[in-house]
């Protein structure tokens, strides 16, 4: 392997993307920042045509996590019904590449608004009331996607959601636990809580699973030019993006952001979260009444997928990215409080 990037090797990656998508060699790649699970990379080949490259983290990985098959898969099935993607290229299997299975797509220019600093740099206050509703609007046509026309139908079961998510996300939180960090069974007592009072679930339709802004790629007018990380993407209930967008949708007045740092959507002249949820409704047959309880899944898994996260990094599976996580014990905790409330005010 390369000591120079880590999670490419460079010889044989380059060799693969000359052969299988046309690219020019040399080829340079970077690992691009912000992503704490699947590895993304950007490359640039001699033509300065750029790619994206994904592949799973270089260590301490799930056995029914990081499937670049299933991504790959995904996003070939959404292209051609209108879904904003970045347009799929190719997919290796060989592990003997690049030691782990790797796809390549398009690499799409535009904003990624990861902090309110972003936002308020790249859209005027004119501009950034619209930002939200489209976001929603996206969403909905996601879920407007007929999953047999997309060839979708077998990508997993299409009952019991919410059940299955709680069961997966609870079996990995307690797969990844760290040494010296308790959270005094809070995270198991609020998964058996929201198992006692699941909703009927209205529909079957693809669900992104991390569906937030700083997981979408923004042209200079607010609108989604591609959705991204479709790692945990899968059948079921709908409403569960729903919710966690709200969740992930910080507003300013909020006591417990949903992420780490200022929230991109905390700048002057965002959409508020009700005026979110209303633009996702104005697009949607769904009932969204009962929002309330798939935020508190929502706050209840992002804790979950924190504590996987904070696992990583302490096994140091972070290819370089080194971004502080000394508050992750606190948020995952703080997380968790979150649900339970608001639960118990639904």
């Amino acid at each position: 392997m390369s000591t120079e990037v880590i999670g490419i090797n460079e010889p044989m990656v380059t060799a693969w993307l000359v052969e299988h998508v046309g690219a020019t060699a040399p080829v340079t790649y970077e690992l691009i920042a912000g992503g704490r699970s699947n590895l993304t990379y950007k490359v640039v080949d001699a033509t300065g045509r750029a790619f994206a490259l994904r592949r799973p983290p270089t260590s301490h990985v799930l056995p029914t996590a990081h499937d670049m098959v299933r991504e790959h898969t995904i996003i070939s099935a959404l292209a051609p019904q209108g879904i904003p993607v970045a347009t799929p290229l190719g997919l290796c299997v060989d592990e003997a590449v690049n030691e782990r299975p790797f796809y390549v797509m398009d690499f799409v220019d535009g904003a990624i608004l990861r902090d309110r600093a972003q936002t308020e740099r790249d859209f005027t206050l004119e501009q950034r009331p619209s930002i939200g509703p489209n976001l929603a609007a996206t969403l909905a046509q996601l879920h407007d996607v007929d999953v047999a026309a997309a060839g979708l139908s077998d990508l997993a079961r299409h009952d019991g959601y919410i059940e299955r998510q709680l069961r997966r996300w609870r079996g990995q939180y307690e797969q990844m636990a760290v040494p010296g960090v308790d959270h005094g069974g809070l995270v198991e007592a609020v998964g058996d809580a929201l198992a006692a009072s699941i909703p009927t679930q209205q529909k079957v339709a693809v669900v992104h699973g991390d569906y937030r802004l700083d997981n979408t790629v923004l042209d200079p007018s607010g609108r989604v030019k591609a959705i991204l990380d479709w790692e945990i993407c899968t059948l079921g209930d709908p409403m569960a993006d729903v919710g966690l967008l709200l969740v992930y949708w910080a507003e300013p007045k909020d006591a417990a952001a949903a992420l780490l740092g200022a929230a991109p959507t905390t700048a002057a002249g965002m959409s508020s979260r009700a005026e979110v949820l209303a633009a996702y409704a104005a697009h949607s047959s769904l009932d969204v009444s009962d929002v309330a309880f798939y935020q508190a899944f929502g706050y209840w898994k992002l804790a979950c997928i924190l504590q996987g996260v904070f696992a990583r990094y302490s096994a140091g599976a972070t290819a370089g990215d080194t971004g502080s996580v000394a508050e992750f014990p606190h948020h995952i905790a703080l997380l968790a409080e979150t649900a339970k409330t608001t639960l118990e005010g639904r």
